[in-house]
């Protein structure tokens, strides 16, 4: 027997009267995995809500974090800077330590002039660079002139080896560190006292040497004083004193 429009239309009827009956067709004409699919998409809904509530999470945990960066930024910043201030105040203080370290040497060379070299010369006074200003003026240029009055200290007097001999200068750059800058200055200015006439030698002293200050002495004839003791005397007295 044929299924007809009247059939098929009796059938809708029944199947809107009895929804058991629908749910017994959809297992009939369905495969399972057809009808696992609701399920499937309500689970993968589920999933994408979890997915998003978890992106979220993690969105506000970056945010927080980002904040947390962001505050850490500025206190690294602020620690740059007070180290920095740190640094350039510890620097202010060494070099004021150093200035009056080297201002206390000075004077104590300028007082106890022959506690230092009084075993290498007789005589020995600290004299000022006027005595021979006109010389000086006359032989300099006005530049040369304002270095050499830049000295830290003169003094003249006779090489002990020398009781008979002529009057000897001591072109004298003091620091607490000697470095190679100051000897560089001791030679450079005892150079232009000796265009003036004057038998000078170059003398850096201080507490201590720095090596590269040992090598430039060496190299340049320069007496090197350090805790009351000349290094390259003979070897300074032979280059400026009594050249072969």
């Amino acid at each position: 027997m044929a299924f007809t429009v009247e059939d098929y239309r009796d059938l809708v009827q029944l199947l809107s009267e009895r929804p058991e009956w629908r749910s017994e067709l959809r297992q009939l004409l369905l495969s399972d995995e057809l009808l696992a699919l609701p399920e499937i998409v309500r689970g993968l809904a589920e999933a994408q809500q979890r997915a998003e509530e978890r992106l979220a999470n993690v969105e506000e945990q970056l945010s927080e974090i980002k904040t947390a960066m962001q505050h850490l930024t500025e206190q690294v910043a602020e620690l740059t800077r007070e180290v920095r201030e740190l640094t350039e105040n510890q620097q202010r203080i060494d070099n004021t330590v150093s200035r009056l370290k080297g201002e206390s040497l000075e004077w104590s060379y300028r007082n106890k002039i022959y506690g230092y070299f009084g075993y290498l010369m007789r005589r020995l006074k600290v004299v000022d660079l006027s005595t021979i200003d006109e010389a000086l003026e006359t032989t300099l240029t006005s530049g040369e002139f304002r270095d050499v009055f830049r000295l830290d200290l003169l003094a003249t007097g006779q090489l002990r080896e020398s009781p008979g001999g002529p009057e000897v200068w001591l072109a004298i750059e003091i620091s607490s560190v000697v470095d190679r800058n100051d000897v560089d200055r001791a030679w450079r200015r005892a150079s232009l006292i000796r265009r003036a006439g004057p038998l000078v030698l170059p003398v850096a002293a201080g507490e201590r040497a720095t090596a590269g200050a040992e090598t430039a002495a060496c190299d340049q004839n320069v007496v090197l004083m350090t805790d009351g003791q000349a290094e390259f005397w003979d070897v300074a007295v032979s280059a400026w004193i009594n050249p072969s």
